[in-house]
């Protein structure tokens, strides 16, 4: 049979070419791997390494009975408990109108550049999905400059010059911090500064705070706070709770982009219905908050910092060029200094690189092509997630409580992050 002239393989040409998302393919690559005997450090997938909070486990227990389609826009007392969550940590006043509620914060990206007719610009480097999503629908993508001595963070300058030339083309710009891939995030007088930039040009900005609870120190602010007319803060249980199967995601919408929110809800109600109403029901659990939940949050942040800084340090040992993470549980380390070592063994790309580490080492992690680079700028995400999340809380809590983590909890508790640092270490070493 000839595919190509075969009407059923008429395949869409917005997707066609397109791999499926770099960190489902390294996750089930590394699964198979698995499966094979090898002995794979899995280090490319960003899932949580925690445990779902007891007390959120237990409400969607309690309502696994609920079976009835919710509203479109989601259940009014999640709304509610989303409103109010942000309120608390923002300090703003937001109603449980403005908050849409969907089946991940990845559909409703999705559904937001299908529902607004504009350019997407995003940082480079950025999250896996950003770009292809909009592909798929057949929006224009601008990647904008970042550079290492800044942390790889979007300046006001960067994005005034992408905007002036053409000042009112509709665009969104994603905001993504504490950032996926590097770690990093934005200080008040950065986010304020292109929250200038943005009100000028009349931007909608996606604020991606995902990662926003798993900041170390506890400090995020939203940019909303600078724009807030114009800004939807994005957010869900995945990073922060643990849930990422559980898919559960929120937008929270200035009142002014309401017609936005509202186009958002039809195509909505004409694609997914309604998010889980069991999911949705256990969430406000989780939005609600209390001591439990925030003595959660203290000990998942104690154990990312230090987990962070020590493969931070490691790594930089080991002569990579990287920047300490702030926040999330991701690197981005630079190779570039192995270039010519590297080029003697044919890897001249990041793709390359990560082929051969994994192939050599069993470490998995994702080359810097996947985040918006040019094939051969030698870096790479690494996802420091594989270890046992329920323990970690627990040594922390317990026999860690009161004094400071270092190497030794490490040690203990994240044995398999601690040899990947060796295996990679050696392999370096020897090219």
């Amino acid at each position: 049979m000839d595919i190509q002239t075969d009407h059923r393989y008429a395949i869409n040409l917005n997707v066609r070419g397109i791999q499926p998302s770099a960190t489902l393919r390294i996750n089930e690559l590394s699964n198979q791997l698995r499966s094979e005997g090898r002995d794979i450090i899995k280090l490319g997938l960003g899932q949580s390494p925690f445990p779902v909070p007891e007390r959120v486990v237990e409400a969607l227990r309690e309502h696994a009975h609920e079976k009835d389609y919710l509203p479109v826009k989601g259940l009014k007392s999640l709304r509610e408990a989303i409103a109010g969550y942000i309120n608390r940590s923002e300090r703003m006043r937001f109603t449980w109108e403005d908050v849409l509620i969907g089946p991940g914060s990845k559909e409703l990206l999705f559904m937001l550049q299908l529902a607004y007719y504009g350019d997407l610009l995003i940082p480079r480097p950025s999250w896996v999905s950003y770009a292809p999503q909009a592909r798929i629908i057949g929006r224009s993508v601008h990647w904008l400059p970042t550079h290492a001595e800044n942390n790889w963070q979007l300046t006001a300058e960067e994005l005034d010059i992408i905007c002036r030339d053409d000042p009112s083309r509709p665009r969104i710009l994603i905001m993504n911090y504490p950032s996926n891939p590097t770690g990093c995030t934005y200080t008040d007088d950065q986010l304020l500064a292109i929250a200038n930039v943005a009100r000028k040009y009349k931007l909608i900005l996606l604020s991606d705070e995902i990662y926003g609870e798993v900041h170390f120190e506890g400090r995020h602010k939203s940019i909303a706070r600078y724009y807030p007319e114009g800004t939807i803060i994005s957010t869900g249980l995945s990073k922060w709770a643990g849930a990422g199967g559980w898919r559960l995601g929120t937008f929270i919408f200035p009142s002014e982009l309401r017609p936005l929110q509202d186009a958002m809800a039809i195509i909505a109600s004409e694609t997914y219905t309604a998010t889980s109403a069991p999911i949705q029901h256990a969430a406000i659990a989780a939005f609600t908050g209390g001591d439990d939940l925030e003595e959660y949050l203290k000990q998942s942040r104690r154990v990312l910092k230090v987990v962070g800084e020590y493969l931070h340090r490691r790594l930089t040992e080991m002569g990579a060029v990287v920047q300490k993470p702030e926040g999330a549980f991701y690197l981005f380390p630079d190779f570039s200094n192995f270039r010519e070592a590297l080029a003697r063994r044919d890897i001249k790309t990041s793709q390359a690189l990560c082929q051969s580490l994994l192939e050599n080492t069993g470490v998995a992690i994702l080359p810097a092509s996947d985040f918006g680079f040019v094939p051969d700028h030698l870096a790479a995400r690494l996802a420091f997630v594989d270890f046992d999340g329920a323990e970690a809380l627990k040594l922390a809590g317990n026999d860690y409580s009161g004094q400071d983590l270092d190497d030794d909890f490490v040690k203990q508790a994240c044995p398999r992050l601690v040899k990947a640092m060796d295996k990679m270490e050696q392999w370096f070493t020897g090219l």
